[in-house]
């Protein structure tokens, strides 16, 4: 049998850091186990009615299985840019600076491939959601990361790099709300962003995921709303979060109208467009649930509650976020010093029956902290802290068991 020799770009990843993890969740569920989730920020609420309505109506239409445009239908197309007037003050063209894609995600890889190239570099915050690195390795990009915590320092180190590295850096990729850190921006530090992309003949990608979910007055800033923004970039943005529609894969991309076109040329190439029922129906979700959405962000922030306050009253350091699906949590001593970020997560799995998501998944820069998602009903939540509790306590036990054996020995 000859060997089989995959691409260069798929040997280039790391092993995937959650499938430990994964795989043991699938284990234990079962073996009959009950695993509460906050790993994966999968929102289990459903649509609004009025949605999952139009989509069963617009599915028994003959007209709707045929293959549709790979940059969306027109009037989906006209509805986003609607909004975006609407919440953002931001006009666009929905002829050529809107394009639906098959989700956020998606689009976003198809944009690193219609951009990035081998020599190539982007910049990239850290602690990093995944796919902003490996979607630029996986076009032959190179990446190179900067901490996110402090804004003022992000955009200084973003100038700084630019100055001192040659080639200078092609791609700057943000995320705000970000994920996995929660951390957040006014509108102001994009005006910065798009000085640094003008000065540096930077491009400019925004991952706008979260920009329907935010709490206690916090409005997100679209990157788009700043002066000159689309001329240097595009903002990537989802339904999946704020109208509970993740599986449904309804993203668009927005902005400067090159970037858009080489976008649209590598989907012409790779997909026949959204199932036309489901972008029927989103067109609904955003003309119709508004206040769905604002609700549901409520929903969120009392789930955030439950959870920060029953760690707080466990003694653990309180990171409270204004917006997004997850609290970013520092993880507390003695636990910090005694094993690494992913043995805490995996032993709060095997012995506490509760998922997490290790902040090393993130990579380096995540070191340290646990990614918790507000996916669970506020009951859960509180029984997920209760088991963290007890794991911890017997985890302690044990410990101090071995200490013993080990000073008599």
């Amino acid at each position: 049998m000859s060997q089989i020799q995959v691409a260069q770009r798929v040997t280039r990843l790391p092993p995937y850091l959650f499938g430990r993890i994964n795989k043991m969740i699938y284990d234990k569920r079962t073996a009959g186990d009950d695993v509460i989730e906050l790993g994966m920020g999968n929102p289990s609420d459903p649509p609004q009615a009025m949605v999952i309505e139009k989509l069963a109506e617009a599915a028994r239409d003959p007209r709707n299985h045929r293959y549709s445009k790979s940059n969306g239908i027109a009037n989906l197309r006209r509805e986003v840019g609607a909004k975006y007037f609407k919440k953002y003050g931001v006009r666009l063209d929905p002829t050529d600076e809107v394009m639906v894609c098959l989700g956020s995600k998606e689009g976003f890889s198809h944009m690193c491939l219609a951009m990035m190239g081998p020599g190539d570099t982007a910049i990239v915050p850290a602690p990093y959601f995944p796919v902003h690195v490996y979607g630029v390795a996986l076009a032959s990009g190179n990446v190179i990361t900067l901490p996110v915590a402090n804004s003022e320092k992000f955009l200084s180190d973003i100038a700084y790099t630019c100055e001192t590295l040659y080639p200078r850096p092609k791609l700057l990729i943000l995320c705000y709300p970000h994920n996995p850190s929660s951390v957040v921006v006014e509108q102001a530090f994009y005006d910065e962003v798009v000085k640094l992309a003008k000065k540096y003949n930077l491009m400019v990608i925004s991952d706008f995921a979260y920009a329907d979910v935010a709490f206690d007055g916090y409005h997100p800033p679209s990157f788009l709303a700043s002066k000159g923004a689309s001329d240097v970039g595009v903002e990537f943005t989802t339904m999946s979060k704020g109208y509970n529609m993740a599986g449904w894969r309804v993203g668009y991309c927005c902005g400067n109208r090159e970037m858009i076109n080489a976008l649209g040329t590598i989907k012409g190439y790779y997909d026949y467009g959204m199932f036309q029922a489901i972008q029927i129906a989103a067109i609904v979700a955003l003309r119709h649930t508004d206040a769905a959405v604002e609700e549901q962000s409520l929903i969120y922030q009392s789930r955030r509650d439950t959870l920060c306050d029953g760690l707080a009253r466990m003694g653990w350091e309180a990171n409270v976020p204004k917006a997004g699906m997850f609290v970013w949590q520092p993880i507390p001593e003695p636990w910090k010093s005694r094993m690494s970020t992913m043995d805490f997560a995996m032993m709060l799995l095997e012995k506490g029956n509760v998922a997490v998501s290790p902040g090393s998944g993130f990579g380096p820069a995540g070191e340290g902290f646990l990614r918790m998602s507000l996916v669970e009903n506020e009951n859960r939540l509180k029984q997920a802290v209760r088991q963290i509790k007890q794991c911890l306590k017997e985890a302690e036990e044990e410990w101090g068991k071995q200490e013993e054996v080990v000073a008599e020995a």
